[in-house]
């Protein structure tokens, strides 16, 4: 009898730059799945498309709302086009807008703080942990500052 199940969908939301290289570092966590990543710059996305699709939508940040809600919008049609069962991300807004929406959809949300943030949880794993299955940080401390981080040990 044939196997008829399917491989997990696992969307892979980062920032270009740091972000996006913290997620790379991760890839025994979603190795075999089906992937694709979500990322701000066409200058990774030949690196990332060894994983999966790469869709690049525009940077924006809280202080830059109108590009806020064109990257919502691009998030929100990728996620209707693509359908994750889970969301990975390691940051920043573009992992942001599309944990939150991904759960929104239906969508399991792991969120990994990047280890640069080392005296507290980020801005965008703050918004995000309401809408988290699992949130992880790098450093003990902030695991202990609040409630529902975990502390897995550096695992990037």
């Amino acid at each position: 009898m044939a196997d008829t199940r399917q491989k997990v969908r696992v969307c892979l939301a980062a920032s270009a730059g740091g972000h996006a290289s913290e997620l790379v570092k991760l890839e025994s966590s979603w190795a075999g799945c089906d992937c694709f990543f979500v990322t701000t710059s066409h200058v990774v996305e030949r690196q990332l498309a060894k994983f999966g699709r790469v869709y690049v939508v525009n940077e924006s940040n809280r202080k830059q709302p109108l590009r806020v809600l064109k990257a919502l919008a691009s998030c929100l049609r990728i996620l209707a086009v693509q359908k994750p069962d889970v969301v990975i991300s390691t940051g920043a807004s573009i992992g942001c807008l599309m944990a939150i929406f991904g759960r929104l959809s239906g969508a399991k949300v792991v969120w990994v703080d990047s280890i640069a943030n080392a005296e507290q949880l980020s801005l965008s794993g703050r918004i995000v942990r309401p809408f988290a299955d699992l949130i992880l940080t790098q450093w003990p401390d902030i695991a202990k500052r609040y409630k529902s981080v975990e502390y897995a040990g550096q695992i990037i």
